[in-house]
């Protein structure tokens, strides 16, 4: 393994430097191989009769050599500096619900350039930081050298059905999930259309952190696709401190809506304290048992908890739920809601069959809404407020692409606080700020949000 990192070296020297330009990097040799973490096909049945909670990301994910895949058009080879772990890769890893290897089959199919994508190994991961070394045909917007952040949607975008929004495109994918060559390697392959501007006052790390969580916050909630939060809205948030809801829970407070932040202890009460919020429910204190067994849940628990949540607000319930545990709240979560209110979900982390009493639903009149990542604009807006200072990233933690596992098993057993980043082709932390004049004014923020 560690023998072919001398081959990425002169890569990562020139991006270090600062000042290496457009034609240096564009004349820069791209070696026929790089270090990716990876899931392997044969290793499909490695679990097969633990229960997900015993399932070991670090058992399943490889740090491996593979090659570096052909280049097409509209599309761009990228140097990752920096990436990150977000649920998806867990999933991958544990082989839940479904093996990804199905979705490379399937995108296989669709192509001779996609059949790329269809491979023994699952190059995994869906943020990155870095530098785009090459471009295929086709691009004209982006060249080497750009230092960008990539977003995770891919789509192909020859159906009209994408085109008031690519989250509706049949063939919509989410890169490094379902497709190859993700960002948790030194090397990502990604569409052109996939990529944005690195917030200059920050790190490499904290700049790969946001990409998936913060767009798909800024949709479920934000967007006219999602919540449509407004001002003044009181928005329940589920996991406030998380790397998803972290995100929302900044934005509630930007917007002008009021957070109530769900939390599972005091320290991560104290990560929304320090991001300004005030209505916070500790779960663990508060000892819901939203069900009686594994088949039976209690309507008695919901009314304790929206009987807590009222004690909060001043009487008042919520407009919005920000869903996305799943199985283990959701019905609380529809009880939750305001008559006329909106539960919106993104996700399933607890388990994806949900249930729910449909009276609390239909006879007051709420409306529960599925969000699933977001479009090109959504995602270029959510990074645009990154880069403004207007949200900040939430990485707690940065772990070498050699503890990729080690970082995935904390996500999987919720050991983590805010993102956990991987530095892939970055040394150290702190490496990768351009703009040191917007850095010093959001320092303290920044820092608060990371819970330093």
């Amino acid at each position: 393994m560690a023998a072919n990192f001398p081959r990425m070296q002169h890569i990562r020297d020139a991006i270090l430097a600062g000042d290496t330009t457009a034609d240096e990097y564009a004349a820069l040799p791209v070696p026929d191989s790089y270090r990716a973490v990876t899931v392997h096909k044969d290793e499909v049945g490695y679990f097969e009769g633990l229960a997900t909670k015993d399932k070991d990301p670090r058992e399943t994910l490889h740090l491996d050599d593979v090659p570096v895949p052909e280049l097409g058009p509209g599309e761009a080879l990228v140097a990752v500096m920096a990436s990150a772990i977000n649920y998806n890769t867990v999933w991958t890893s544990i082989f839940e619900p479904v093996s990804t290897f199905s979705f490379l089959e399937r995108y296989g199919r669709l192509s001779p350039l996609s059949k790329r994508h269809d491979l023994p190994y699952h190059v995994v991961g869906s943020d990155l930081s870095g530098v785009v070394l090459r471009t295929g045909p086709g691009v004209h917007l982006w060249k080497a050298g750009d230092e960008v952040v990539a977003h995770c949607l891919s789509v192909e975008l020859e159906s009209p059905d994408g085109h008031n929004d690519t989250m509706l495109d049949p063939e919509q994918r989410i890169w490094g999930f379902e497709t190859n060559f993700g960002g948790l390697a030194e090397l990502a392959l990604v569409k052109s259309n996939q990529l944005m501007p690195k917030p200059a006052h920050l790190t490499w790390e904290e700049a790969a952190s946001p990409g998936l969580v913060n767009s798909t916050a800024y949709r479920q909630l934000v967007s006219r696709n999602g919540a449509g939060m407004k001002q003044g809205d009181n928005v329940l948030i589920w996991g406030a401190s998380g790397g998803l809801g972290g995100f929302a829970t900044q934005y509630a407070l930007n917007g002008g809506a009021v957070p109530v932040c769900v939390v599972s202890n005091e320290e991560k009460a104290d990560i929304c304290r320090a991001m300004g919020a005030e209505l916070i429910i500790n779960r663990s204190e508060a000892g819901y048992r939203f069900w009686k067994d594994e088949h039976t849940q209690d309507p008695k628990e919901w009314r304790r908890f929206g009987n807590d949540i009222r004690e909060l607000t001043g009487g008042e319930d919520v407009d919005i739920v920000f869903e996305h545990p799943g199985r283990e709240t959701f019905g609380a979560s529809v009880y939750a809601a305001r008559k006329g209110g909106t539960i919106v979900t993104c996700a399933s982390t607890s388990g994806y069959l949900h249930q729910y009493d449909n009276r609390y639903l239909w006879m007051n009149l709420k409306r529960i809404i599925g969000s699933h990542f977001a479009n090109y604009r959504e995602s270029w807006e959510a990074n645009r407020l990154i880069a403004k200072g207007m949200i900040h990233p939430t990485l707690s933690q940065a772990y070498p692409l050699e503890e990729t596992g080690q970082a995935a098993l904390d996500v999987h057993r919720n050991a983590h606080q805010g993102k956990v980043g991987v530095l892939c082709l970055a040394p150290e932390e702190g490496l990768g700020v351009r703009n040191p004049e917007l850095r010093a004014k959001h320092e303290s923020a920044i820092n608060r949000f990371r819970g330093v």
